[in-house]
């Protein structure tokens, strides 16, 4: 059988039944050294997995599909999570929308239908809060998902993001194969990127304000006004939720993952700057974008399939602070 080909029929069509996952099962993490990824292989460890399979960047380049369809053949997955993508801040999605799209999809697509081809049981796949309208209502619930213009600065991810929830619905529609998708909000914690320009706004502020501290810095100047509003996932709490829901939920559906909570920017500086201990000033470019105007996720769905977030943002970033200072050498720039 080549890539591209599938001899599935509807008579594999699997009934979910909540409840554990066999711990000894293949387990593949796509992207399991990302900051997602590792979050959900050290969770994973933590709950008894004991075969689970990671491969690099280096290893396997997942937007070669003869190489995507090889390696499921060779390591046989029963569970797999898709938490492969290329991922960065405004300005990143804003200068590279080619890249952001083209990438996407080809790890999407590759990775998804190599998972249906050898017939994996549980597939999770994550995207990403933008996709959702820019001016949807307030929180984001799961059904708003294309009744509206995206936010143009990260269009390209966004639906890049949509069509792999798409693929989920589709496999469940043709197939009946119970695989689901979940949509993180904005996520911080160990292993992010702190790159000046191809970070989120989390780990830049803190990389900034630490730089800041270091070198007496009178003033930190952020992008745009500080007032959008935003919602911020300690990635541990990500992981536990991807687990939970790998083992009790079943749905069409994509799924919210957050607080449903939300600060302003300004209100993260100021936290950053304490969790840091800078004290200097904090200034704003109002030339620069704001970004889609509040990105609250309404996780009703969640609460229901029996979840919550416990990590608090405060506590959550000073545990970011000192990894970033312990990692120096380790962390991507």
């Amino acid at each position: 059988m080549t890539a591209g080909t599938t001899d599935i029929t509807d008579s594999t069509a699997t009934t979910f039944t909540p409840g554990p996952l066999d711990r000894t099962a293949p387990f593949y993490v796509a992207g399991h050294r990302g900051l997602v990824g590792s979050a959900i292989w050290r969770r994973l460890q933590a709950e008894g997995f004991t075969d689970l399979i990671g491969a690099t960047s280096a290893e396997l380049d997942l937007k070669d599909r003869e190489a995507v369809f090889a390696f499921f053949a060779e390591v046989k997955p029963r569970y797999v999570v898709l938490a492969a993508a290329k991922v960065g801040g405004i300005l990143a999605n804003n200068t590279y929308p080619v890249d952001f799209l083209s990438e996407n999809l080809r790890i999407q697509v590759n990775v998804l239908d190599a998972a249906l081809e050898h017939g994996v049981v549980r597939v999770l796949f994550l995207g990403s809060s933008c996709i959702y309208p820019k001016l949807a209502p307030q929180p984001l619930k799961e059904e708003y998902l294309l009744t509206g213009h995206l936010e143009p600065t990260n269009d390209a991810y966004a639906i890049a993001k949509i069509a792999g929830i798409l693929q989920i619905q589709a496999v469940r529609r043709q197939y009946g194969l119970p695989w689901i998708s979940a949509m993180p909000t904005n996520l911080y914690g160990p292993g992010d990127n702190f790159s000046p320009t191809g970070s989120h706004v989390l780990p830049a502020m803190i990389r900034r304000y630490e730089e800041a501290r270091i070198t007496g810095a009178e003033s930190v100047t952020n992008w745009g006004t500080g007032s959008p509003l935003r919602e911020f996932l300690h990635v541990d709490d990500m992981a536990e939720a991807c687990l939970h829901l790998l083992e009790h939920y079943d749905g069409d559906s994509h799924v919210n993952v957050g607080t449903g909570k939300d600060v302003t920017i300004k209100e993260l500086a100021g936290v950053v700057a304490e969790a840091v201990g800078y004290t200097g000033n904090i200034e704003w470019d109002n030339s620069k974008p704001d970004g889609t105007p509040r990105k609250l996720m309404d996780v009703t769905k969640l609460a229901e399939s029996g979840w919550a977030a416990h990590i608090p943002l405060e506590e959550g970033l000073r545990s970011t602070v000192r990894w970033f200072r312990e990692n120096q050498e380790n962390f991507r720039r």
